[in-house]
């Protein structure tokens, strides 16, 4: 299950790598707190950077189907895949925090039960000026203590520049 944060805003685990960080964590955070819908689930931004965003959805009872031994139910992994596709395509645009956009088609294949945190990885495929697509990865550790794939997705939205 989630452990405890050490990012500096508290909201999850610092992360990183090759791609370059917008360093934009902690004003998201606030953003998500402040939307209801997406406060309530716990969505929390790890990190952002130029047309990806890694996100995540901490494990949480009120989030499982009931009588299946504690699956995440899959409209958080959809919203997760949608929620991240927004976020990812908000650091094309020159102002993110007042970037208007609006999903188009969102389309989700799952490929296993998820039984712990989702963490999304979402990245822009194309950043036009109208219209915007972007590919997902969710994960999740398995029973096993794996970290595996449990759903993929592709998002297109409408971008209003």
């Amino acid at each position: 299950m989630a452990e405890e944060s050490d990012a500096p805003d508290g909201r999850g685990p610092e992360r990183g790598g090759d791609e370059e960080s917008h360093g934009d964590a902690v004003p998201w955070a606030s953003f998500l707190d402040q939307h209801g819908y997406l406060a309530w689930l716990g969505v929390q931004i790890d990190d952002a950077g130029d047309g990806w965003a890694l996100m995540r959805i901490p494990y949480d009872e009120k989030l499982l189907n009931p009588g299946t031994g504690g699956t995440v139910h899959g409209g958080v992994a959809a919203t997760l895949v949608d929620t991240s596709s927004a976020f990812a395509l908000r650091t094309t645009f020159d102002d993110p925090a007042s970037a208007g956009l609006a999903t188009t088609d969102l389309h989700v294949n799952y490929l296993r039960p998820a039984r712990d945190d989702l963490v999304a990885k979402a990245e822009v495929v194309r950043a036009g000026g109208s219209i915007g697509v972007t590919d997902v990865t969710v994960t999740s550790t398995t029973p096993e203590g794996e970290e595996k794939a449990v759903v993929v997705g592709r998002t297109t939205y409408r971008l209003f520049r």
